[in-house]
């Protein structure tokens, strides 16, 4: 109908120009039934297109159904209500259950194996013993090695992050940090000048007096007034600096200088400066660009 030639047909012409009526009244009958016809064709293609629009949109909201199922695995998913279910729609269940069958039915594919790991947060929760342990320290705080509370932090994290190859610049090390003794300084620190014999820098920048290895030193250590320098490598110097932290911080409590914490603050702070030492002592550390 669509491609039907513009000029009429020449009987209808002809009926046109003589007047038959019989001929006048079949030809608008035609018309008529050719308009009928092309109405229902072209109401047929429309709703064809609607449909397809439909499904479009349908396909959109399963797709974002996927995205949003994928991308929440930790909050509830209601189950979707299966096909003759009358509209009546199942209760939520709590946990990252999920309805495999109709889930596999809509989506059409698998869900990612990373959606269904667990979400992992840090906690922490104050151990009794070591606790205890604090709290009889902080009654009376003293540097001792003999109390339970510093004898648990030497045998556990000060001794084992002081162990070097040299052992006996490593007890040098421990000897200089009790007594507030030892200085740490970068490469290239020039100090205020004093009249005194020259330092004397034993080693090099490219090798660690500590380790023995052949590493980058960026600082230098250097016990009391001593005129000696032992060159250090940035693993073993963090190590060093893990047990400064630790010991300055609990000389503030025996001084009586921290005083806008209680007890458990302070615990927890001791923890953490642990817990530094603890990451020196397995290698891991932090470097200075």
């Amino acid at each position: 109908l669509l491609h039907a030639p513009l000029s009429a047909p020449p009987t209808l012409v002809k009926a046109a120009l003589t007047g038959n009526t019989s001929y006048q009244n079949s030809s608008f009958s035609v018309v008529t039934q050719c308009q009928s016809t092309l109405s229902i064709f072209l109401r047929g293609r429309f709703l064809k297109l609607l449909l397809l629009v439909q499904i479009d949109v349908l396909q959109a909201e399963v797709q974002a159904l996927k995205t949003l199922v994928l991308s929440s695995p930790s909050s509830p998913v209601g189950e979707l209500p299966s096909a003759g279910s009358g509209g009546v729609k199942t209760p939520f269940r709590k946990g990252h259950s999920r309805n495999k069958s109709t889930s596999s039915a809509i989506l059409g594919t698998q869900p990612d194996p990373s959606a269904t790991e667990p979400i992992v947060r840090e906690c922490r929760e104050v151990d009794s013993q070591l606790f205890s342990e604090f709290k009889a320290w902080k009654e009376e705080p003293t540097l001792s090695r003999s109390c339970c509370f510093l004898e648990r932090v030497y045998r556990e994290d000060i001794y084992p992050c002081l162990t070097f190859s040299k052992s006996e610049l490593g007890s040098a090390i421990l000897e200089a940090v009790e007594q507030n003794t030892l200085s740490v300084e970068p490469v290239g620190f020039q100090p205020l000048p004093v009249v005194k014999a020259a330092a004397v820098e034993c080693g090099g920048p490219k090798k660690c007096a500590l380790s023995g290895q052949t590493k980058t030193c960026k600082h230098r250590i250097k016990f009391g007034d001593s005129s000696s320098y032992y060159y250090v490598s940035p693993f073993c110097r963090y190590k060093i600096t893990a047990v400064c932290n630790f010991f300055t911080y609990i000389r503030y409590i025996q001084q009586g200088l921290v005083k806008q914490q209680d007890v458990e603050q302070m615990f927890w702070e001791v923890m953490q400066l642990r817990r530094e030492m603890s990451f020196a002592k397995l290698g891991y550390f932090r470097d200075q660009l």
